[in-house]
């Protein structure tokens, strides 16, 4: 059985900054990085001693950061991989998030939304971004073990759940699936019917405060 823990990185400075994030190399403000600790004794508590578990993470500073939290614990180098980025604003990243809400041209609800040109120069397409989102969890399941942790995004989470559940990639413009800052997400394929489980999207429960 594989069992895949995907985190979305917690509080970063673009957040409380108001600014684009995308590949903005944002770091964790401190509320992040305390997330970030319970992020990882969350994963502990979930994955037995003992057992390998693989570690990937987007190569920004937020993911890197959440990321180095974990490896205290589980004492395993994660791979880092620029596809598992947020998607690229272009020129908006850094700016504030009015000036590209003034400039953003949103997808038709029918037609092409993969290529949809959003109007912001520089920014990827819907396609771009699910394709590289694609190509890497094809190479991160072809690797044997039971468990894997994948630090991301809020908004590449969504492609990393199409992927997993193997939703073709040009079916992908309508497809959302939302998650708030230092969520876990659990997925898990069984070993009989290979069947892939969404078993809990976006769990925050490891955040709440201690009574």
């Amino acid at each position: 059985m594989r069992t895949l823990y995907v985190v979305t990185h917690p509080e970063a400075t673009h957040h409380v900054e108001g600014v684009v994030g995308g590949w903005h190399d944002s770091r964790l403000t401190p509320t992040g990085i305390r997330a970030a600790a319970s992020i990882a004794q969350a994963l502990r508590a979930q994955i037995p001693d003992g057992a390998e578990a693989d570690r990937f993470s987007s190569d920004l500073q937020r993911t890197r950061q959440t990321t180095e939290q974990v490896a205290e614990l589980f004492g395993v180098n994660p791979i880092l991989d620029h596809r598992l980025r947020e998607k690229s604003y272009g020129v908006a990243e850094g700016k504030p998030q009015e000036w590209l809400d003034r400039r953003f041209v949103p997808p038709p609800p029918v037609g092409e939304r993969m290529d949809h040109d959003e109007g912001v120069e520089g920014a990827e397409t819907k396609a771009e971004w699910a394709q590289r989102i694609y190509t890497a969890m094809d190479e991160i399941l072809q690797r044997p073990r039971e468990h894997q942790i994948i630090v991301t995004h809020g908004g590449s989470l969504t492609f990393v759940v199409a992927s997993w559940i193997r939703m073709p990639i040009e079916s992908a413009g309508y497809a959302s699936f939302r998650a708030p800052s230092g969520s876990i997400t659990t997925l898990r394929e069984d070993d009989f019917f290979h069947n892939r489980q969404v078993v809990s999207l976006g769990d925050t429960h490891h955040l709440d405060p201690a009574p």
